[in-house]
């Protein structure tokens, strides 16, 4: 927010700036995306935060990687600007100036000022403009995106909100005023890019086994690799809670804390795996019994509750 000068404190007829407003231009005069609703979760996402896991700190970002880099190469943004993640819809915001943006991932339903839109397209909003996403058909994860990109003060070189460690900007609400940067000289090349489908009922992801596959069953292994885990309704940004064959343990006793990494498939006693993802702690004490390839993590990121996966190698 700009120092408030005497002219400023003069036009007192001017309504007040929300109290839970992020720090940012004043948005007479530079873009913003004003929140009016931020649906079951939206935070601030970017590429994520390198560098720091000596000091446990994660490295967060966006969960779906390539949904959300399409989205800033849609809008000819730099590859690290941050955008707004939300999971199963339910943002709506208002520009704040004229601002250009696009929508990715899961494939909600957009409209502007109620007419409908496209994911994958770019939209210019006139200030004042209100843009909403519905819950979507398949997938858990949406990217709005803007060009010039989500300006909020940034957190040891990363603008991503780590929901696990509490780093990087609070989750916003209503009435929030988030910056926007300036545009990129570069401009988009296309009104609207093809892209895959995200989501769906059944989901197969490519793992390797270990580090500690040795602390399981040959029936263990076995299981794992042939059976289906439906996502359950206890997962988040800090992993995906899997429903399914328990793993049995070939050996009694608990691990030190060893370093953990997205994607990693840690049992706990129970023997359902938890599969790790953006925000996932940074050392954890209960074996791994396989990694899902980075590659991969994408799809992971949009199975949303229900979902089934199968693990191959």
């Amino acid at each position: 927010m700009n120092p408030v000068t005497a002219e400023d404190s003069a036009r007192e007829s001017d309504p007040p700036m929300p109290e839970n407003a992020l720090p940012g231009p004043d948005s007479s005069t530079a873009p913003a995306l004003e929140i009016l609703a931020t649906g079951p979760m939206t935070t601030v996402q970017d590429a994520g935060r390198f560098g720091h896991a000596a000091l446990g700190v994660g490295r967060s970002g966006a969960a779906d990687t390539d949904s959300y880099a399409l989205a800033n190469r849609i809008l000819a943004n730099p590859a690290g600007a941050a955008a707004l993640e939300a999971t199963l819809g339910g943002l709506r915001v208002r520009a704040r100036g004229a601002v250009t943006v696009t929508v990715t991932g899961a494939e909600t339903p957009v409209r502007v000022d109620g007419r409908g839109a496209a994911v994958n397209e770019v939209l210019h909003l006139p200030d004042g403009a209100e843009l909403t996403l519905g819950a979507p058909a398949r997938g858990l994860r949406s990217y709005l995106a803007v060009r010039g990109g989500v300006a909020v003060p940034p957190v040891l070189g990363s603008r991503s909100t780590d929901v696990l460690a509490g780093l990087g900007p609070a989750l916003p609400e209503a009435g929030d005023v988030l910056p926007v940067g300036p545009a990129p000289t570069a401009f988009p090349d296309l009104d609207h890019v093809p892209a895959r489908r995200v989501g769906g009922d059944r989901v197969e992801l490519r793992v390797e086994l270990g580090p500690r596959e040795d602390w399981f069953t040959e029936r263990a292994l076995s299981a794992l690799l042939s059976g289906d885990y439906e996502v359950t309704s206890r997962s988040d940004r800090v992993g995906a809670r899997l429903a399914g064959p328990a793993l049995e343990r070939s050996r009694e006793g608990e691990l030190p804390s060893e370093g953990m990494v997205a994607g990693s498939l840690q049992v706990p006693p129970g023997g359902e795996p938890v599969l790790f993802l953006a925000d996932h702690p940074v050392t954890g004490g209960y074996p791994v019994v396989a990694v899902v390839r980075s590659a991969d993590l994408p799809k992971a990121a949009q199975a949303r509750p229900g979902t089934r996966i199968r693990f191959v190698l």
